[in-house]
Formats: C-alpha cells, sequence, structure tokens
C-alpha cells in the first residue's frame, strides 16, 4: 500500500507508531538524594578496591556535582592503595619472607575499608569528607 508521499507503509506497522518519540541521549541531572547515594557509595565501595569509585565517577561525574566531587575523592585514596595491595599480593608469594607483605596486605585492606566506611557515612549525611593521607592523582 502506498502513502499519500509516494513511500510504502510496511506491513504490521500501525499509524499510531508515527507519533511515538525516542528518548534523548543525554542522560538527566540526578536528584539530591540520588547524588548523595552514589557519593556514598563510591566511599563504600573502597571495600573492593578502586574499581567501585572508578566506574562511579565515570558514569556520573557530569550528572551531579557531589557525586563527581566525592567519587573523584574516593577514586584519588583508593587508586594508590588498590596498586600496593595487589603488589603486596604478589609478594606474598615470596618464600621465607612472603608473610610479611601478606600481613601488610591486609592491614592496607583494613584501613581502606575503614576510612571509606567512615568516608561514606559522612557523605551520606551530606557532608563532604577529605581523606586525611590522599594523593591527588585525578584532577
Amino acid at each position: 500500500m502506498s502513502q499519500p508521499d509516494g513511500s510504502a507503509e510496511r506491513p504490521g506497522r500501525s499509524r499510531a507508531s508515527e507519533h511515538l518519540q525516542g528518548s534523548s541521549s543525554a542522560a538527566l541531572p540526578l536528584t539530591p538524594a540520588e547524588d548523595r547515594r552514589w557519593a556514598t557509595l563510591a566511599h563504600f565501595g573502597g571495600l573492593m578496591g578502586c574499581l567501585p569509585s572508578l566506574v562511579i565517577y565515570l558514569v556520573f561525574r557530569d550528572r551531579g556535582p557531589f557525586v563527581a566531587q566525592e567519587s573523584k575523592e574516593a577514586l584519588n585514596f583508593t587508586l594508590p592503595l588498590t596498586v600496593l595491595l595487589l603488589a603486596a599480593y604478589v609478594l606474598a608469594l615470596l618464600p621465607v619472607i612472603g608473610w610479611i607483605f601478606g600481613l601488610a596486605a591486609v592491614l592496607l585492606w583494613v584501613v581502606m575499608t575503614l576510612a571509606g566506611l567512615i568516608a561514606g557515612i559522612e557523605c551520606n549525611k551530606g557532608r563532604p569528607y577529605r581523606y586525611r593521607l590522599n594523593v591527588r592523582l585525578v584532577h
């Protein structure tokens, strides 16, 4: 069947679909509650190293100011510690002195986890958090 403009109508397609619209490719800004929630999760992610804060930073940094600030802070804190943890895990395989590196890795993980929990609790209250010892690698 032919349309008035000369184009052929596809079978099975109704005229109602001509009024449908697609979604915008731009992501919507986060609400204040969502902004605070993702910022909190970026800090709590320290439990698993730098990967959660990196993903949250890359996905949500343009959608909320608080999550951009706090996920960057969490990433700057967890990235060097994650690298040190991985190095300590590898060195823990050494015979005789490996146990020292294994113990150091566990202590680093405990410090990173506790600091992330404290930061996440502060962020959940809507307060920005700054780690005492933090290397600002990501600007």
